[in-house]
């Protein structure tokens, strides 16, 4: 097995294969996302694939998006181009030129930094965007739209496209920013005390309807402390619960008892993952009388409530 040509081949592969629809029909665009930094050994070989990807679709049919950073150093006052810069450096030495340059950065990025970048980068100083903080991501979209980069990609690929509306988009982002009224969700799972993994169940549930509610999420704190019934007292100030995701068998026993209070008190339930197979977990106890517990696959129990099939094509 080698890197080249075996891995690299395998990628494209993959690559083609999501480039046609079920029905045979041709898709427009084939978004590749790589993850990681430049210069990463883990990388290598899937830049390596984009890179031949290029050279067989033709330069036309491809477009090399680049995500990069420009930091504000507040002890100097100044934006620095320094990483993007050295990052681009890395792309052009394996043989990819980005078409468009994403710049992060906590700050909106000055005419005279664009140009310097795109000056040290090659490439056209319309590309150079700036991908700033912003408070929900799903301002991305309208920051962009503001830097016409779907009119830069559009043009660089060759493609004709309509007018762009985003009416409802930005009703949706005024909707989020502005809630006709709250309500309190109950957070309660075993990681709650990272910031990073409760941003996702919180970010799934902006995107809402006109007139929905803003929903809020609470921590429980860690789900090993609550139990039952004291858990009644804790829970009953929420107006639904969610349970999101995890691993192993500790805290499951908590995880079950605020289950039971969402079936019993007919308050609404959200499990995902986790959540949905404890959920599975609670009713076979407490109303199917069977005594099952989350065991792992391998185990060998008489009585089993859920069955794993390997789904993977």
């Amino acid at each position: 097995m080698q890197v080249i040509p075996h891995v690299t081949n395998e990628i494209k592969a993959a690559v083609r294969r999501v480039s046609n629809s079920t029905d045979g029909s041709p898709i427009d665009v084939v978004l590749v996302e790589i993850g990681g930094t430049v210069g990463d050994i883990e990388s290598l070989p899937f830049l390596e694939a984009i890179r031949q990807l290029r050279h067989e679709a033709g330069r036309e049919n491809t477009l090399f998006v680049h995500v990069t950073l420009v930091p504000w150093i507040a002890a100097a006052g100044e934006l620095k181009t320094k990483p993007t810069q050295h990052s681009v450096k890395e792309l052009r030495a394996i043989g990819i030129q980005p078409d468009i340059l994403m710049c992060r950065s906590e700050r909106d990025l000055p005419q005279d930094v664009k140009e310097k970048i795109a000056l040290f980068c090659d490439v056209n100083v319309e590309a150079v965007i700036t991908a700033r903080d912003v408070s929900s991501v799903y301002e991305c979209p309208l920051e962009f739209a503001t830097q016409s980069v779907d009119e830069i990609a559009l043009r660089l690929l060759n493609l004709n496209a309509p007018t762009r509306n985003l009416d409802r988009w930005m009703e949706m982002v005024h909707r989020l920013k502005h809630p006709a009224s709250e309500v309190s969700i109950g957070l309660v799972g075993k990681y709650v005390e990272y910031e990073g993994f409760v941003q996702e169940p919180q970010g799934s549930a902006t995107a809402r309807r006109p007139g929905a509610q803003h929903a809020r999420e609470y921590h429980v704190g860690g789900s090993e402390r609550l139990k039952w019934p004291e858990a009644l007292a804790e829970l009953e100030q929420f107006d639904g619960i969610l349970v999101p995701g995890g691993f192993g068998k500790r805290g499951c026993e908590a995880l079950l008892c605020a289950i039971r209070y969402a079936r019993e008190c007919k308050v609404p339930y959200f499990g995902v993952c986790l959540g949905m197979q404890t959920m599975v977990i609670e009713f076979a106890r407490n109303v199917c009388g069977t005594d099952c517990r989350r065991t792992p696959r391998s185990s060998i129990r008489r009585r089993p409530i859920a069955s794993f099939t390997n789904c993977a094509s």
